[in-house]
């Protein structure tokens, strides 16, 4: 349970501020996408370990993203198609190709845990990989945080000035991909975006300003890491949905009461007082 908890709070912080570029971007269910591709690198990680291997699984989920990263980029620069679309047709493929492999070799346990996690049996080893994918994030974007900000607002102007964004972009895919593998290590393919999108639209909310999003998103990943594992533990319910279903809570209290909430909407301040 503390390593779960622990576990739970760095992928929060690791995960909320990405969680709330992508969405400030536009590109939410692409961050689904993304969590689906990692799938057939773990799934061939696991054949070549023989068995649910944290350092094969980890690397090879991480070539599968990036790949598919890099695939639906070049897809939507040489044809019709637009970047969500070529990430929605790779994800399908992926998602298929990594059952299909697991299926192959494995039972149908090691195929629940590759697809759901099992955040209460994180050891150290993996606990080191995800406190230290949150730690590199959180650096990262300590450096680049400007011209990723402005990317997401005005990536023209970004491209006026000689900023590069497509290096920014390409970097930017990279900490949504390693945040999704150390996701995929607690919460299973299927959930791992969880922890980083739920997070981001509340804190789109309950906040106006980007570093009060981040810091919201942040810290309601960890809150509902703590209350999603003690609801598990007294209730005798499966962690990693109780921590999904958690946030989704807070999402759905935050959608009435919050500031851009629904009751906000239906009773407004009188005008000079708005």
């Amino acid at each position: 349970m503390r390593r779960a908890l622990v576990a739970s709070i760095a992928l929060g912080l690791g995960s909320g501020p990405i969680g709330v570029l992508l969405m400030l971007r536009r590109m939410s269910l692409v961050g689904d996408a993304m969590s689906h591709a990692v799938l057939p690198g773990a799934a061939i990680g696991f054949l070549i370990a023989g068995g649910l291997s944290l350092p094969a699984m980890g690397l090879g989920g991480l070539i599968a993203g990036l790949s598919v990263a890099v695939l639906s980029g070049i897809v939507s620069r040489t044809t019709a198609l637009k970047e969500d679309a070529s990430f929605a047709s790779f994800y399908l493929a992926s998602l298929a190709l990594g059952v299909l492999i697991v299926s192959l070799r494995g039972s149908n346990i090691d195929l629940l845990h590759v697809l759901f996690g099992t955040i209460l049996a994180i050891d150290a080893e993996a606990l080191y990989l995800v406190g230290g994918i949150a730690s590199l994030t959180l650096a990262i974007l300590a450096v680049v945080y400007r011209p990723l900000v402005a990317e997401c607002f005005d990536p023209g102007f970004l491209r006026a000035v000689g900023g590069r964004g497509p290096l920014y972009h390409v970097l930017f895919l990279f900490l949504v991909v390693i945040n999704l593998v150390a996701g995929f290590q607690a919460l299973g393919t299927l959930m791992a975006v969880g922890m980083m999108m739920l997070p981001a639209v509340i804190a789109q909310l309950w906040a106006r300003t980007l570093p009060v999003m981040v810091l919201i998103a942040a810290t309601s990943a960890g809150f509902s890491g703590l209350a999603g594992l003690i609801i598990s533990f007294h209730l005798g319910f499966a962690s990693g949905p109780t921590i999904i279903l958690t946030a989704s809570l807070i999402y759905g209290v935050s959608l009435l009461i919050a500031p851009s909430g629904a009751l906000r909407r239906l009773f407004p301040r009188p005008h000079l007082r708005g």
